[in-house]
């Protein structure tokens, strides 16, 4: 037994990727995408007939945010067909701090999947752990909208996102270690104080001790080594590359993560102490704001190929 296989018996294995060969080969349970990830996935050859839709949609007159949710959804819902478990779908990143219209666009995303015939139990509509993703979170939960909050850097987001009810958070793993690689100008880091992996445990562990049914999915891997060591934890969601690589090596993984569930009660986190954690936690801000910038970056460049195909 491999690797990748062992790691599926001790976690749920997600590809973080829209490439649907990849997703073919290794079998996750579930997938993620991100602006990022569906940039990529439009340039392969196999979503080629979409993105010819998509310019028909744009030659039509629907407006570019229109014609990207539309793309995006048809991606996850070829998605839905190879997959058995739930498909991430993300909510433009310019909406990060406008609670309402996060919870508008999350409806209008789960409307187009259920016009797709795809149920929303399938699809988690992914927000950024802002403040205001949290509140938006809090709300469609109630209407049976489950979330997946995004760019989770720091331990008062987590829980802020536990105590609203959000069923899954993405608390970040490579990013973290690529801040503080650069902040202590140190080359790389021994997989037993690496920061990223430290604070996704961290995360993991005050989940279970205060019972909190949120599903916690490490995300943002810069190695086989980084998902090795939070092996165990709920979800981990895995580039095509590092999956290949945990499936070529046929060595024992060992169990990193036990949930030991508890009872401990703390203090509901308010607005003044999330936006004060993140002011004073300055890789958690640094990041949370990169993240959105990328985000909306590669958005901004899947609507440039849309406009390419078009010409």
């Amino acid at each position: 037994m491999n690797k990748l296989e062992q790691l599926k018996t001790m976690s749920v294995v997600v590809a973080d990727t829209g490439d649907i060969e990849a997703i073919k080969k290794y079998e996750p349970r579930d997938s993620t995408t991100n602006p990022s990830l569906i940039y990529k996935a439009a340039q392969l050859e196999g979503y080629a007939p979409l993105l010819t839709e998509s310019r028909s949609w744009m030659s039509g007159g629907q407006s570019a945010n229109d014609v990207l949710d539309q793309l995006t959804v048809r991606i996850g819902t070829e998605l839905t067909k190879i997959v058995p478990g739930d498909v991430s779908t993300e909510v433009d990143a310019r909406l990060s701090f406008d609670t309402q219209a996060m919870i508008d666009r999350a409806r209008h995303l789960i409307d187009l999947y259920e016009q797709q015939q795809v149920s929303r139990e399938r699809i988690l509509i992914k927000l950024a752990a802002t403040w205001e993703g949290i509140q938006a979170a809090k709300v469609l939960e109630k209407e049976g909208i489950r979330c997946n909050l995004t760019l989770v850097f720091a331990l008062e987001q987590a829980v802020a996102c536990a105590q609203a009810g959000v069923f899954l958070i993405s608390p970040f793993v490579g990013r973290i270690t690529d801040w503080y690689k650069k902040a202590q100008n140190v080359e790389n880091f021994p997989i037993d104080q690496d920061p990223g992996v430290a604070s996704v445990k961290r995360i993991y562990e005050h989940f279970k001790a205060h019972d909190y049914a949120t599903v916690v999915m490490a995300a943002s891997f810069r190695s086989a080594a980084q998902v090795e060591a939070l092996a165990g934890c709920d979800r981990l969601t895995v580039s095509p590359q590092l999956l290949g690589e945990l499936a070529a090596d046929s060595g024992t993984l060992e169990r990193q993560l036990t949930p030991s569930k508890g009872h401990e009660q703390e203090t509901i986190i308010t607005e003044a102490d999330y936006r004060w954690a993140l002011a004073e936690n300055a890789m958690a801000g640094e990041k949370l704001n990169e993240g959105l910038r990328l985000f909306y970056q590669d958005n901004q460049k899947l609507q440039d190929l849309i406009a390419q195909k078009q010409g």
